[in-house]
């Protein structure tokens, strides 16, 4: 395979192809969350910035932490699955405007629907389902890739970069690539801080 490619270069992966990936941290700051999903078969990290609130009810029940009352997504998935429903995957689809997308797949008795979300929302929705979180390829290729920390040294580098780390540094070349095409005007002019902000919008 190595020699086939000699020469001629790397395919271009399909922008809508979706790798599995899982969470790998999450990290805060004085008033908003990273999480990090790391690639289940590859070694790239996707860092994506939520509000405190959201963070919370990823890591209240990744950590297998369980509260005596539902919080607002418990409450979701238990009127979901009453209603027949089953979560069966959730995709991180796309990028626009510095704002992140995702997408939440439900499945009963064959059939299947979509509902648009905020990432921070389905992967919240999927850390109590158990379903698979996928993350498509253009969403990646969008963004400046990070690379999982292998050594002690490299966790130790990594974890030192996350304090300074801000969306602006991950954003690589996307407001150029806008620029060209622009298709949401009234989002223009805004910083990446200020979009992405809106686009995690504490709602608990």
């Amino acid at each position: 395979m190595a020699k086939e490619s000699e020469g001629k270069g790397e395919s271009k992966k399909d922008d809508s192809t979706e790798h599995e990936v899982r969470i790998y941290s999450l990290a805060t700051t004085v008033n908003e969350c990273i999480i990090f999903l790391e690639e289940v078969h590859g070694n790239r990290l996707l860092p994506i910035w939520i509000g405190l609130n959201e963070g919370q009810a990823i890591a209240i029940r990744f950590s297998g932490i369980v509260l005596p009352r539902p919080l607002t997504h418990d409450l979701l998935l238990s009127a979901v699955k009453m209603l027949g429903w089953n979560v069966d995957k959730v995709v991180v689809n796309d990028l626009k405007e510095n704002t992140f997308y995702a997408r939440i797949y439900l499945k009963r008795n064959g059939q299947e629907t979509v509902i648009d979300s905020r990432p921070s929302d389905a992967i919240a929705v999927a850390v109590r389902a158990g379903c698979t979180i996928f993350v498509e390829e253009k969403v990646f290729q969008r963004c400046k890739v990070l690379s999982k920390p292998i050594s002690e040294n490299e966790v130790k580098k990594f974890k030192d970069e996350l304090k300074n780390l801000r969306p602006e540094d991950i954003f690589k070349d996307l407001k150029n690539k806008e620029s060209k095409d622009p298709k949401d005007p009234k989002e223009k002019g805004k910083s990446s801080k200020e979009s992405e902000q809106e686009g995690e919008e504490d709602d608990e």
